[in-house]
């Protein structure tokens, strides 16, 4: 099974656990670093506690050894996607509208590839933000990266 196939896979399984509750799945990752990692990130109103990870990690990992789906051996994570989490859903980006975030680009914009400003909006697949008074749009398909601000 693709990686692709497995994290879609995953998705579904999570979504299934955690569709009564107040849990929400922020993203999954499957990746060989030295060794394969299956990452599932949760979020909820008022932040993710560590018990609402150890819940979803048990009832995903009894699924998982049910189906038995993954042919390699791997390391299960549940977390949250930490302060400075990527926005890669259309709800991640509609969930932080008035929060500073950074946005990096695949190829110079305008003579930059990074731009950190206020979300405004995403619409038809535009990113506009803030940036000191001056509204940019930014093709969301020519973003690498898409992240939350953490400005100390």
């Amino acid at each position: 099974m693709s990686k692709e196939h497995i994290e879609i896979m995953v998705e579904k399984l999570v979504e299934d656990i955690v569709t009564d509750s107040a849990i929400e799945l922020v993203d999954v990752e499957y990746v060989k670093e030295r060794e394969w990692y299956l990452r599932v990130f949760l979020d909820k109103e008022g932040g993710i506690e560590i018990e609402d990870c150890q819940w979803v990690s048990e009832q995903l990992e009894d699924k998982l050894e049910e189906l038995d789906p993954i042919k390699e051996s791997y390391y299960l994570e549940v977390s949250s996607p930490g302060l400075d989490r990527a926005l890669r859903k259309d709800r991640d980006f509609i969930r932080h509208i008035g929060d500073k975030i950074e946005i990096s680009t695949f190829k110079s914009l305008n003579g930059e590839k990074k731009f950190v400003g206020v979300l405004k909006c995403l619409n038809d697949g535009n990113i506009s933000i803030d940036v000191d008074g001056a509204e940019i749009n930014i093709p969301r398909d020519q973003t690498s990266q898409v992240r939350l601000y953490l400005d100390f």
